[in-house]
């Protein structure tokens, strides 16, 4: 059985929402491991075997950049409006850039009863084991302060 994180507050709106947001793309350095994490390895046979659902949290222009192929964008502020549209049938990772952003969001869905995860190491991990992207020329691009 996993440990479950203490639970956080309600993020706000607007500006603070954003301010954690860029908080969040700052401390990419320092990814915390929550027991929730997937390995890229095993996100790849996952998705070979269409059992798990990916999702992206990154900005508009890093998703664009560069996405892992079959994956659904919805950025990290957009999630809560979003959550009816993401199945509690099947897994679920989310994934950002190194594996900060997605944390949260794989330990909200977690305690909501998701079976919920984050991609560790994030989208640079995958691509370090020559995993694909989409478009075929994709890239891991920065995140942009707001």
């Amino acid at each position: 059985m996993r440990a479950r994180p203490e639970a956080r507050g309600k993020s706000g709106t607007g500006r603070y929402r954003d301010k954690l947001a860029l908080m969040a793309d700052e401390a990419e350095s320092t990814v915390p491991v929550t027991g929730l994490e997937v390995d890229p390895s095993r996100l790849a046979e996952m998705i070979s075997a269409d059992e798990v659902e990916v999702i992206d949290v990154r900005r508009d222009h890093e998703y664009e950049a560069g996405h892992i192929p079959g994956s659904r964008h919805i950025e990290i502020n957009e999630l809560t409006a979003s959550a009816a549209s993401i199945p509690k049938d099947r897994p679920v990772v989310f994934y950002c850039r190194s594996g900060n952003r997605a944390g949260m969001p794989a330990e909200a869905f977690e305690r909501a009863g998701y079976d919920a995860h984050n991609l560790a190491g994030g989208v640079v991990a995958w691509v370090d084991l020559e995993n694909p992207l989409e478009p075929a020329n994709g890239v891991v691009a920065e995140p942009r302060p707001l």
